[in-house]
């Protein structure tokens, strides 16, 4: 239990990691300042391009991920009760909650659909097997309406859904000792819609941009920014 005590902790450091900002930093743009102004591979993607948007992605889905496969080689060999599923998904929480609230920019971080897919990644076999169709129903919706708030917010809602729904064929007796884990499905997806709640306002204003608009310069990503200033 101290292992995985410390496990916590690390993986909310480790989520705090602004890859964005260095990525951007290093391409001399400060992602605070531009854009919407966002840490996050959305927004380096509209600043940098596509290339940098999937190195952020990698770099942000891999801290959730990383501390996942450290919780799993911790908690194997316990016995089979609800206690053993709630630390394991705790650690990638602590991840997510460190890329969304981050100790090193005051708080002030991502939206956390990157990392989450990490996590979901690394919960084998139980989200690891659900993220497939969630995933693939994520790059539906991006493919039919270009917008990635979009996709992550329905990606969010449906997750848990898709759990229950592939738990019921695996037949893993989700809703009794593995409760946790749907739980921490249904807890993830709410932090996510609830990061989005101001691209969910523009997008039923009609004025949420696109994936591959290029932002129009730093000063409009201010503007931008502010408007987003609780994101």
């Amino acid at each position: 239990m101290l292992e995985l005590a410390l496990l916590i902790l690390g993986a909310y450091f480790l989520g705090s990691v602004p890859f964005g900002l260095l990525v951007g930093k290093l391409k001399g743009i400060d992602v605070r300042s531009a854009g919407s102004g966002n840490i996050g591979a959305t927004n380096v993607g509209r600043l940098l391009g596509k290339r940098y948007f999937w190195l952020v992605f990698a770099l942000d889905a891999a801290k959730g991920a990383a501390p996942m496969l450290l919780g799993h080689f911790l908690v194997r060999n316990l016995p089979e009760s609800s206690l053993k599923y709630v630390p394991w998904p705790l650690v990638g929480f602590a991840a997510l909650l460190g890329h969304v609230f981050p100790i090193y920019l005051r708080f002030k971080g991502g939206k956390g659909v990157a990392t989450a897919l990490g996590v979901m990644l690394g919960v084998w076999p139980y989200y690891t097997i659900t993220a497939i169709p969630a995933v693939s129903l994520f790059i539906g919706v991006f493919a039919v309406s270009r917008y990635i708030s979009l996709s992550s917010v329905v990606g969010a809602l449906i997750f848990p859904v898709i759990l229950l729904a592939t738990g019921w064929v695996f037949g893993w007796r989700l809703l009794e000792f593995r409760w946790p884990l749907v739980a921490f499905s249904v807890l993830i997806g709410l932090l996510i819609i609830w990061r989005h709640r101001a691209n969910i306002a523009r997008l039923r204003a009609g004025t949420e941009p696109r994936f591959g608009a290029k932002s129009a310069s730093p000063a409009a990503g201010v503007r931008a920014g502010d408007a987003e200033s609780a994101e």
